[in-house]
Order: C-alpha cells, then structure tokens, then sequence
C-alpha cells in the first residue's frame, strides 16, 4: 500500500544547501528527500540554496520563495542552514557579526511559526580554513541554543565532520569549502536520524 501523505519541503541556505561541489547534484538535502521516497514517503524537495548567500541574505528571501511553493492541504515543512558565509571575512570585515547572525535565525523562525511551518535546522560544517572554522563552531553552538528555545530541532555537523577524513579532504581537495558527492553522504547520515523523526513514518505504517 501506497502512503496517502503529500510531504513538501522547502530547503532555504547557501551553497552547501544547493550541493555545490557534489558530482551527483544531490548535495545533502537530494540525499535526505531521497530516503523518505525509499521509506515510502512520496516528498516534492525544493532546493533554494544559492551561493555565498548570508543568514542575512536568507533571512531576506526566504518568505516570498517559500510562499510560491506552498500548496495548502499538503505536509509542509521549511529547512534552513547557513552560517558559513557569516563566518568569513571580506575585505578585513566579517560578513555577518554573531550577534547578527543569530539575531537572523531567530526571526526566520519567527516568521516560518506564524505562517505554520515546521522548521528543521542543519547547522554550518567546517571548512578548509582553521579561523573560519573556529567561528562556525562558536555560531553554531548559538544557533543549538536559539533552536533549543524554540523547541525547533537542530542538527549540529560541525564536530562531526571535523573529524571525518573524507569530509575534509573533499573539501581541501576542491575549492576549499565544497566537499564532493562522499562528503554530502556523511553530512546527510548525520542528519538522517533527526530527518527521520522529524517528517515521520509513511501514514499507511501499521495499518492492517
């Protein structure tokens, strides 16, 4: 038996959202959508990553490009990750302070609960850069406090992926942020219990 549900989800971010670097043209938002059709979740996945975008930059978009593709009667939910491009410095400035980063985050959650939406946040993974990457772990240790109040779930990669060789060495590998397809398989497996929990089983699972 087929399941009855209609899951929608809407991917809102930066580059690691849209998978650049990944030869699949998955990156890790494909990989999870994909495990739900295999778990028998039939899922319409809207990728709305776009480089070098800020917390700022998505904070600024996210609500119109979200609206366009919102179907009422459907299981709707928003994902949103950002962060590294906050981290970085440009022309001796820091792009987007801490303070306004998570000053960001805590409005899109905002706004994505008064429109009903159900937000999953992935948090921002590391880079080839020791310095950049330092920053992302302090934001994202802030950005698990502000989903926390919220009682929003929050996936933390950073620590992870620190750690992992493949991660790293795709990312040193290539342009110095990107890691390639193996590299968004181990952030998608990171993320994929807490995917899991969060869309649910198909509606049919237990019917007899």
């Amino acid at each position: 038996m087929s399941s009855s549900r209609d899951l929608r989800v809407v991917a809102v971010g930066d580059s690691f959202v849209a998978g650049v670097g990944d030869s699949e043209c998955r990156g890790w938002f494909g990989r999870l959508a994909s495990d739900a059709w295999q778990r028998g979740v039939p899922t319409t996945a809207y990728n709305l990553g776009v480089r070098r975008d800020t917390s700022g930059d998505v904070l600024d978009r996210w609500e119109r490009e979200v609206a366009a593709r919102r179907m009422p009667g459907t299981d709707e939910r928003l994902m949103v990750s950002f962060g590294v491009n906050d981290s970085t410095v440009v022309n001796g400035r820091l792009r987007v302070t801490p303070e306004r980063s998570v000053a960001n985050l805590h409005h899109l959650l905002v706004g994505a609960s008064r429109v009903g939406l159900a937000v999953m946040v992935i948090g921002p993974p590391p880079i080839a850069d020791a310095e950049v990457n330092r920053r992302v772990v302090t934001l994202s240790g802030q950005f698990r406090e502000v989903c926390a109040a919220s009682g929003t779930p929050f996936v933390e990669v950073v620590h992870e992926l620190l750690e992992d060789r493949r991660w790293m060495a795709e990312v040193r590998d290539g342009d110095g942020a990107h890691p390639g397809a193996a590299g968004y398989g181990r952030l998608a497996a990171i993320a994929l219990p807490a995917w899991r929990a969060w869309i649910g089983p198909p509606d049919d699972v237990g019917a007899g």
